[in-house]
C-alpha cells in the first residue's frame, strides 16, 4: 500500500516567494489497486511521482510503503526503495540501442548487484509477464513503440515492487496501443497486488483504472 499524507513540496519562487508544487496532498492507493492521476500540464502530478517514488525528498509531509517510511530515510536507503520496492515507468523507455530486450533488464540486474544467473531468469520472467517473451533478443530498432514500453513495463517489474508509478505511458502511442498499455497495467496491478499510479492526459484511459483522481495547482481531489 501506498500512503501519502500531508505532502507539501516547495520551491523558491523569485526573491521573496515561494511555487507549491504539492500542496497538503493525502492520497491512499491500497495494494491491488491503479489509480489514473489526471490534471492539466503544471498542476504536480510529476512532482506527486517523484516524492512517492523516493526521487525528491517533500518539504513536509510523509510518504510510506506498507508501513515502512519513506520520507526521513537515509539516501542509502531510498536507493534501496527505488530498486527494490517501487517500480517506475517513465513516459519514454530510454532502452539502450546496442542491447536487446533481455539484456535491457539484466543490465538494471546488473547495477543493483544480482548474480548474472538470476538476472537472466528474473529478465525472461519479466518479459513473460508483459507479453514480450518472443522478442528476448530483439534490439530497440527491431521494437515497435507499444512492444518498446511495454519492455520499459517489464524493467519496472524485475526488483518486484510493490509500488507501480507510471508517467504518462500512451504520450507517445496510437489509440490501439494505448488500450494495450493500460490494459497491460491494469492486469498487472490485480495480479501482483500492486499500488499503481499512472498519470496520464488520456481520459478514454480512466475507465480502466480502478479510480480517478483529479489534481490541480498541487491539490488532489476525488469525484
Amino acid at each position: 500500500m501506498l500512503t501519502l499524507e500531508n505532502l507539501t513540496l516547495a520551491y523558491p519562487d523569485g526573491e521573496s516567494g515561494t511555487l507549491l508544487a504539492l500542496d497538503s496532498v493525502d492520497l491512499t492507493v491500497p495494494d491491488g489497486q491503479m489509480v489514473a492521476l489526471v490534471g492539466p500540464s503544471g498542476s504536480g502530478k510529476s512532482s506527486l511521482l517523484a516524492v512517492a517514488g523516493a526521487l525528491v525528498t517533500p518539504t513536509s509531509g510523509t510518504v510510506t510503503i506498507d508501513d515502512r517510511p519513506v520520507t526521513g530515510a537515509s539516501a542509502a536507503e531510498r536507493t534501496r526503495i527505488r530498486r527494490e520496492d517501487v517500480g517506475l515507468v517513465f513516459q519514454q523507455p530510454h532502452l539502450l540501442p546496442s542491447l536487446t530486450a533481455l539484456e535491457q533488464l539484466q543490465l538494471s540486474e546488473a547495477l543493483s548487484g544480482t548474480r548474472p544467473r538470476d538476472s537472466r531468469s528474473a529478465a525472461r520472467e519479466a518479459l513473460a509477464a508483459v507479453g514480450m517473451e518472443r522478442a528476448a533478443d530483439r534490439r530497440p530498432h527491431q521494437l515497435s513503440g507499444g512492444m518498446r514500453q511495454r519492455v520499459n513495463i517489464a524493467r519496472a517489474l524485475m526488483g518486484r515492487p510493490a509500488v507501480m508509478l507510471v508517467d504518462e505511458p500512451t504520450a507517445a502511442l496510437d489509440q490501439d496501443r494505448s488500450a494495450e498499455v493500460m490494459d497491460l497495467l491494469a492486469r498487472l496491478t490485480h495480479e501482483r497486488g500492486l499500488a499503481t499510479v499512472v498519470v496520464t492526459h488520456d481520459l478514454e484511459s480512466v475507465p480502466v483504472a480502478d479510480r480517478a483522481v483529479h489534481m490541480r495547482d498541487g491539490r488532489v481531489s476525488e469525484h
